[in-house]
């Protein structure tokens, strides 16, 4: 087993061997527009797959196809004289799926932008089914302060209408039992100290 780097360094060679050769021609009538996109050695460096793309119809990848097949005899001898190895790989020729993939992608992407525009179009028109804002707000602690004051104005107000402040603290304080016999009754847990 040969190391993944070398496999990695020998993949690249082969592709610029390959393109080369496909740039000088074959002689074959076959043969369209192609473009090399992708090498890939086995481990043992004896096989290699060669990727393809074919610019035009699919008459003409098929034509190319067949015209790479039909020439891996002497692409695989252009490779063996340029590589320094000991074993030449073989040559498996494979019709990339990179265009179909594109189209694929793009169709696709296409229809999330078609979903994206109708669910914002419906959020444009939609209304809340509930309150605007359902959380529960806290309280503003600096209102309850000005209406304690208020309240204490209101005391004043008392006291000079004949009433002494500490019939208003007695009553204050009477309301303050009140509610530690409510605290009281709601504490099962024992007698407070």
């Amino acid at each position: 087993m040969a190391d993944p780097a070398r496999a990695a360094k020998m993949a690249d060679r082969i592709k610029v061997i390959i393109a080369k050769r496909l740039e000088r021609g074959i002689k074959d009538p076959r043969m369209g527009f192609v473009t090399i996109t992708d090498v890939r050695v086995t481990g043992d460096l004896q096989h290699a797959s060669v990727f393809f793309t074919v610019y035009g119809t699919d008459e003409e990848r098929a034509d190319t196809a067949a015209a790479l097949k039909s020439a891996t005899g002497m692409l695989r001898s252009e490779v063996g004289k340029n590589i320094t190895a000991r074993l030449t790989p073989s040559l498996e020729f494979i019709a990339d799926g990179i265009p179909e993939n594109a189209a694929l992608i793009d169709s696709l992407l296409q229809e999330a932008r078609n979903r994206d525009l109708e669910v914002e179009s419906l959020a444009k028109s939609a209304s809340y089914a509930g309150d605007e804002d359902p959380y529960v707000k806290p309280r503003d602690f600096d209102d309850d302060e000005d209406d304690d004051d208020d309240d204490d104005d209101d005391d004043d107000v008392d006291s000079d209408a004949g009433e002494s402040d500490d019939e208003d603290d007695d009553l204050d304080g009477d309301d303050d039992e009140d509610e530690d016999d409510d605290d009281e009754a709601t504490f099962t847990s024992g007698p407070r100290p």
